[in-house]
């Protein structure tokens, strides 16, 4: 399809055959927390990305937090957590698809009132969506 000059527009990058572990960022040797979140095959190719990482607990200087909100009240925690994250880290928000108690402008909202910014959604699974924050560059 062309482009407002009259140029044809490089097609769309298809990630649909990416791994969920790579479409999330894993690398290996990065530090990784991962808070409520019990998908059983993500915490299989986590374990065999990064070996080392914390289940439960918070870690300092995180590289990647996994954190489930199943509600609205979870969120009141992402203040916390931006505070654990590297400068160039990263909160991946897991919620539920398709809610009403809780729905992404709410998560938005919260990462928002928590100082950080929402810059990547990814499909989870079948009934969650991950919804990724990060540090604003400017307070970096």
């Amino acid at each position: 399809m062309p482009d407002s000059k009259g140029k044809a527009r490089a097609p769309e990058r298809d990630y649909s055959h990416r791994l969920l572990i790579d479409k999330l960022g894993v690398k290996p040797g990065q530090r990784v927390a991962v808070l409520g979140v019990e998908s059983a095959e993500f915490l299989k190719d986590l374990t065999e990305r990064v070996p080392k990482y914390s289940r439960g607990k918070r870690i300092g200087d995180a590289d990647l937090i996994f954190f489930s909100a199943e509600a609205r009240g979870d969120l009141s925690r992402l203040e916390s957590l931006g505070r654990t994250i590297r400068k160039n880290g990263a909160i991946w928000v897991v919620y539920p698809k398709g809610q009403t108690h809780i729905r992404e402008i709410d998560v938005i909202q919260a990462g928002k009132d928590a100082g950080l910014t929402d810059n990547k959604v990814c499909s989870f699974s079948a009934t969650h969506t991950a919804l990724r924050f990060v540090i604003p560059v400017a307070k970096r």
